[in-house]
Parts: C-alpha cells; structure tokens; sequence
C-alpha cells in the first residue's frame, strides 16, 4: 500500500477529535487573536519591568561578581558600594595574621570627572582652562578602581591581569569599552595608537589598554589605576582608607570556620562577607530603594492587565455559548468539569502569548543593553518567573470569568 493511501486509511480509522476548549478558542479568530495579543503585552511589560529591575541590580554586582578570593571585608556602615564609606587599611594586617588567610588585598573606588578626548583640541592647553573652570566643567563622571599591581590578582578580568604591567606609568589607565558613547571613542582610538590621552579631575591621563565590566545606573563608566596613582590624585592619606578587602584563604580551608575567626579578630564596624552575599547584599539595596519599587509595581501593573485582558475576553466567551454550556449541564456534565473547560482555554491562551512575548523580549533586551550598554541578557529564572505569572494570571482570569457559568440554570437559559 502506498503511503498516500495509507494516510488516508488512518484518517478514516482514527478519529481525532478537537478539544472543547480549543474548538471554543479557535471559533472566532479575531477574539483569539485580541486574547492572545492582550496576553502577550502584559507578558512584554512584565519581562520589561524585571528586565529594566535586573539591569538596576545586576549591572551594580558586576564589580563584585569580578573580585577573586574567598571572602571580602567592606565597612558594615555601607549597604552598598555606592556610598563612600571605608574602613581602614590596618583591619587587613589583622585579616592577614588569622588562621587560614594567605593573602590579604586592597581595592580602593572613588569617582572622577573624566573629559571626552573628541572635546579636546589640545590637552595641554585646555587643562588650565578646566581649571579655571571647576572640575564640572563637562559633565562625566567614571568609577575609579584602585588596586596595587605587585599583589597578586584581585579582578577576574583576563585583559586586566594581562596588561597589569602597563599601569606602572604614572597617569596611565584601562579604560572599560562597555562605558557610555559620552565618554569619547576610546576604544577606536586604541586600535590606532598605544594611548590615548585625556583629562580626568583637570589632570592629564593616558588610557593605555581596554577591559570589559560594563556602566551602571549610577556610573557611566570604570576606569582601573594602581594604587600609585590614585595616591597621586586623591593624596597620600587616600590609601589609608580601603572600600574592599580580598581576602584569599589557604586551599582546603573552611570559608565558614575562617569567617568567624574574622568576625572574632576584626571590630565590628568591618563586615565579612562571602562574594554571594556580598552580591546579594547590593541587590537588596537596590531593589528596596523608590527606582526598584517602582520596577516592582510595574510588573504587578503588567500582571493586573493581563488578568482584565483575560477575563473579559473569556467573559464573552461565556456569554456567547451560555446556552451550549447550558445544553451541556442538562445532559448531565457537572460545573466542574464546565469550568475546567474555562481554565484550559485560558492556559490556551497564556502558552500562546507568552511564546511571542517572550521573543519580543529578547529583541527589547537587547535594544536596551545597546543603548545603555549595560549587560542585560534574559536570564533563565526571570523567564520561569513571567511564565510563571502568566499561568497564575490566566489561572485568575478563568476562574473570576466562570462566576457566570457556574450561576446559569439550563431551566433559566431555555
């Protein structure tokens, strides 16, 4: 027998029956095609409120999440990175005579006014000019990273540790490539020459090598200097006065039992953290801060729209076949199983606009991480979380919409 033959047998033999809840969806194409659109733009707005909450929050950690060591040591009066406060540089002699420390490294941030090149004719010339001027003068401002390059690493960054020799030359610099266009091309100009030379604190400065970190909400780029030269900028004393300490423990040593050897040695006014709770430390900041709550309420808006979408879509529904729901009751079906039908119409229509709108998401990710160059990729547990929602919100949806189905008598509707 042949093949075409044999379809056709098969369709004759086996009966494929439609779903109720399909058949009811797919009647009328426009109301499906408006249910599944409403689904998708809540889905949208909730992948873009969490989208826009994971680039306040995960943006802010990528310093932490580039420390090496085992523990880090930050002032317990800093709830996040963000606040100038440090603690002294002693605590981290202390750090490195307890048990089980091998080394003990420091990091010192601060923030400096830093000049787009393409504004400069001539450097030279127009330092007195900033000068004369106040050090605001343009307007942009980098994180500064500080570290000693004779210590061993303190960055998970290959292209710092790298070109670590290059920062001996006093002024010199590497330049992160993910900062904001604001800050000049400095990445093209690299590829032509060994250095590039600008203005950062009215103060000449020579970008030397390029990294990669990425801009934040609160900084428009990093720049990373030894210690040498932060000490020439910021004063002497600067050095006295840490913001991070890593801390780098013997192989084989329990990160826990080390910790509270720590918090025993160490005066209460220095935390020690391990780099997760560090990184969790700074999330919890931010997303209790009025621009996370305000992300949050945007996904539960999101959230609410879909849910209203929904019911009215399956409200009319409803109404429009009452009296087939009713033939159906009067034949013995009971309200739960009418109701059942309701609720796989609604995940229906959930799985089919969370599809398109988790793929317009990606598209919209990726349009803001390349206006704002700040690394923002859909992460696997923000897209469980909305499709979560989308089920608990079709859920919603169904099950207010059923209020009228579980009401109607066969004896009222004939």
């Amino acid at each position: 027998m042949k093949l075409p033959h044999l379809i056709k047998s098969l369709q004759k033999n086996i009966d494929f029956e439609t779903p109720l809840a399909w058949a009811q969806l797919s009647h009328q194409k426009v109301r499906l095609a408006v249910a599944t659109t409403g689904v998708c733009f809540a889905n949208i707005l909730m992948f873009t409120q969490l989208g826009l909450l994971a680039m306040l929050t995960d943006g802010t950690t990528k310093l932490h999440e580039s420390l090496t060591g085992d523990l880090v040591l930050v002032s317990s009066f800093s709830p996040s990175l963000f606040f100038r406060i440090s603690f002294p540089r002693a605590y981290l002699y202390q750090a490195a005579a307890v048990d089980g420390v091998v080394s003990a490294s420091p990091i010192y941030i601060g923030r400096a006014n830093w000049v787009n090149p393409n504004q400069l004719s001539s450097p030279q010339a127009n330092a007195n000019k900033a000068r004369s001027r106040g050090p605001r003068m343009f307007g942009n401002e980098v994180r500064v990273i500080a570290l000693n390059p004779a210590q061993p690493p303190v960055l998970n960054i290959p292209e710092v540790n790298q070109q670590i020799a290059k920062l001996a030359v006093p002024d010199a610099v590497l330049f992160d490539r993910l900062s904001q266009a604001s800050l000049g091309d400095i990445s093209k100009r690299l590829e032509k020459s060994e250095e590039v030379a600008t203005l950062m604190d009215n103060r000449r400065t020579f970008a030397v090598g390029l990294f990669s970190m990425g801009s934040t909400i609160n900084d428009k780029g990093n720049v990373i200097m030894s210690d040498w030269t932060y000490a020439q900028r910021f004063g002497q004393n600067s050095l006295k006065q840490i913001r991070l300490g890593v801390l780098t423990l013997e192989k084989g040593a329990d990160i826990k039992t080390v910790q509270e050897r720590l918090s025993d040695r160490l005066p209460d006014d220095v935390a020690i953290l391990t780099h997760e709770e560090l990184i969790q430390r700074e999330r919890q900041f931010h997303e209790s801060q009025p621009e996370g709550i305000i992300l949050k309420f945007g996904t539960l808006v999101g959230f609410v729209v879909g849910v209203i979408i929904l019911y009215q879509v399956l409200y009319a529904d409803i109404n429009d076949h009452l009296s087939e729901y009713a033939t159906l009751k009067a034949m013995g079906y009971s309200d739960k199983s009418l109701l059942m039908v309701v609720l796989q119409e609604a995940i229906i229509l959930g799985f089919m606009g969370f599809i398109p709108g988790f793929i317009s998401s990606l598209g919209i990710y990726q349009l803001l991480a390349t206006l704002t160059r700040i690394p923002l990729t859909m992460k696997v547990s923000v897209a469980l979380q909305v499709f979560i929602l989308t089920l608990v919100m079709c859920s919603i949806s169904g099950a207010i919409a059923t209020s009228k189905l579980r009401s109607a008598d066969p004896a009222d509707v004939f």
